[in-house]
């Protein structure tokens, strides 16, 4: 039974859902410590795919160091199956455009390719790929990241993983309040997905090991300023598992 299920019958249909025991655990953070719970969290991993991180991907194709977009990844693999364990639902949200790109607007598609002779999202990459095309390889998370099969996947088409996606529709059949944030890149599509979470009601933990960026490094310590004074709280994966030891 999922977490949002009528309980039916050909004579009755019962809308209570299923009763879901609360699970505390508390977790070092900033600007406060925070109690969390378990039975209405859930992870989301952003753009840990291969045109962010391999080195045969679409970022390092064009000149980008793709050293700090690859750095959470051991992090975030050694976490996943505690918090899998705990029963915390992994939602993977990643680019995933169509072939014709034809949901995509020109102000989207300018930052990939400023001059329109760049090679942008959707256009070939020297291996046969896609750039970040839902389905191929550009857009597969890194072989690092094995999914489970209860893992959800959300492909989004904006630096937020919220508009024109199900984001939304999925967290909430989740029924889960608290997001804990991991993935690409801090201060661009990670900040962007949070402080939409944020603004739609939802708790938001930005785990700070867990992220990471091509950007340069001012970049990350003014999204940690915003996310902890606007938008909700930090930690790292170390408090995180400190946690669930518990």
């Amino acid at each position: 039974m999922s977490r949002n299920d009528w309980t039916l019958s050909p004579e009755h249909v019962d809308l209570r859902r299923p009763a879901v025991e609360p699970r505390p655990v508390e977790v070092g953070a900033l600007p406060q410590r925070l109690t969390l719970d378990l039975s209405r969290t859930a992870l989301v991993a952003v753009d840990l795919q291969n045109d962010f991180c391999h080195p045969h991907g679409w970022l390092a194709s064009i000149g980008v160091d793709v050293s700090g977009a690859a750095g959470p990844i051991g992090a975030l693999a050694a976490v996943l199956p505690e918090l899998r364990a705990a029963g915390v639902p992994v939602v993977w949200l990643t680019w995933g455009t169509r072939p014709d790109r034809a949901n995509l607007p020109p102000g989207v598609r300018h930052v990939y390719d400023p001059d329109g002779a760049s090679t942008g999202i959707g256009d070939p990459l020297p291996g046969g790929s896609r750039v970040l095309q839902l389905g191929s390889w550009s857009a597969g998370l890194v072989d690092e990241l094995v999914p489970e099969p209860a893992d959800l996947h959300v492909a989004k088409h904006r630096m937020s993983g919220f508009p024109d996606t199900p984001l939304d529709s999925v967290l909430r059949n989740l029924r889960v309040d608290t997001l804990l944030f991991a993935g690409l890149n801090t201060d661009q599509c990670v900040y962007a997905t949070l402080v939409d979470a944020a603004n739609l009601g939802y708790d938001v933990v930005l785990v700070e090991d867990l992220c990471g960026t091509t950007s340069p490094g001012f970049c990350t310590d003014a999204t940690l300023y915003n996310v902890r004074q606007c938008f909700g709280f930090t930690t790292t994966s170390a408090e995180l598992r400190a946690g669930l030891d518990t």
